[in-house]
């Protein structure tokens, strides 16, 4: 390989590293800069409502029996650390791509996998009555706390 080739294909590399860091420096400023990224890091429950899409369900939760006690991460997102800011990432990204494209259903519907998260978060902070409520059902027939309290966390 002769001097100019090697130079030439060190270019056309360092070009697309450029091309790339500077694609990436743009996502993450508009997405941390336009569209408040670094809320969506926090606890605070106005955060959700950033994305117009989610500000009547936000409405909702600050007229609901929970909002006191409560907040979005309280019942959308897994206890522990690691999982808390998995689902976050991973809600954030098909949020936004779903908001930004404006491909989704209307009205807003919970995802099974998510679904799940929040039953088990109201399974957790209610554990003595479920256990009670549970033990009178036969096996594998346990209720879900969504599908009859629905409106506990958003009020409608």
């Amino acid at each position: 390989m002769s001097k100019r080739t090697r130079i030439s294909a060190i270019g056309a590399t360092g070009l697309a590293v450029a091309l790339l860091c500077g694609v990436a420096a743009g996502i993450g400023g508009f997405t941390f800069v336009y569209a408040r990224g670094g809320s969506y890091l926090s606890n605070d429950p106005a955060a959700c409502a950033n994305c117009h899409v989610m500000q009547g369900h936000f409405d909702a939760w600050t007229r609901s029996s929970h909002h006191a006690v409560a907040g979005c991460n309280d019942c959308h997102t897994p206890d522990d650390v690691v999982g808390k800011y998995v689902a976050k990432a991973s809600n954030g990204f098909f949020h936004s791509l779903h908001f930004t494209t404006g491909e989704f259903p209307e009205p807003l519907r919970i995802k099974p996998h998510n679904r799940a998260i929040t039953e088990a978060r109201c399974r957790g902070c209610h554990a003595a009555i479920v256990a009670q409520i549970d033990a009178n059902h036969r096996e594998g027939h346990a209720l879900a706390c969504v599908r009859c309290h629905a409106n506990v966390g958003h009020l409608r």
